[in-house]
């Protein structure tokens, strides 16, 4: 063990760089201070050893995502698929399609709604940085009104598919039977074991509630950079009260809607 120096740096100094060290650097720093007497000192030890615990847990959590993946989705390429936007009263039905390589693994990773808005902007930049291929696509409420969510749903996501470019050995898709492509697999809360389809949920989710912000500028009275299109309070009273917009689904608004669209 390395002699310890409390001459070279104090106490608040060392918790600081504790705080900020990586996963090797606190190995390092604790093996340096480990016999430092100071009680900050020690806390600070103490807190960088939670911190490593944690990590180990969650490094171990996303890992399973991406075993799992292989164990379920076979040898080949894996596109994941997942939906956002199924349950508003407005905007666009939202799907995405990822395949991801074995490695490197996307720290973070998990279903979209577990993450706060933040973290899903982080770990999308790192999905479009490191995944072989992404696709989008967005099914708008006049056509949701016009064929039903379910052939809505399954619109996109034959879109998506095909936006990746690539032929998939396996499609795996969050929730229920689809019957989009034949070697589908579907998984019930996929997108938090899935490390792909959470990666779906994740840049559909941020593409979306991007939009929704935009469509928010358009309609202020509407507050969807806040609602992201779902019947809050708010924006139930706003559709009493100046009627329905462009991008509301007009056969999800009947039983609180008054009047002709006023756009």
């Amino acid at each position: 063990m390395v002699a310890f120096d409390s001459s070279r740096l104090t106490a608040k100094e060392i918790a600081a760089l504790l705080s900020d060290a990586s996963a090797s650097e606190i190995a390092a720093l604790s093996e340096r201070y480990a016999e430092d007497p100071r009680k900050q000192v020690q806390q600070a030890l103490e807190s960088a050893q939670r911190r490593l615990e944690r990590s180990a847990v969650e490094n171990s959590r996303v890992q399973a995502m991406y075993t799992l993946q292989r164990k379920l989705g076979g040898s080949g390429i894996i596109v994941g698929v997942d939906e956002v936007g199924r349950g508003p009263v407005a905007g666009p039905l939202t799907v995405g399609a990822v395949v991801l390589s074995d490695t490197p693994l996307i720290d973070g990773l998990n279903d979209s709604k577990k993450l706060s808005a933040a973290r899903r902007e982080t770990i999308a930049a790192r999905i479009a940085k490191v995944a072989l291929a992404i696709g989008m696509a967005f099914i708008e409420p006049a056509e949701i009104d016009e064929i039903g969510m379910s052939a809505a749903l399954r619109k996109a996501m034959e879109i998506a598919i095909e936006q990746t470019g690539v032929d998939p050995d396996c499609v795996l898709i969050d929730g229920n039977p689809v019957h989009v492509h034949p070697r589908e697999k579907t998984i019930v809360k996929g997108d938090a074991k899935i490390a792909s389809i959470a990666a779906a949920s994740i840049v559909a989710k941020v593409s979306r509630d991007a939009l929704m912000v935009d469509y928010d500028a358009q309609y202020p009275a509407y507050h969807f950079a806040q609602n992201k299109g779902y019947a809050s309070a708010d924006h139930i009273k706003a559709i009493a009260d100046y009627g329905l917009t462009p991008i509301h689904r007009t056969t999800f608004c009947g039983n609180f809607a008054k009047g002709p669209r006023l756009f």
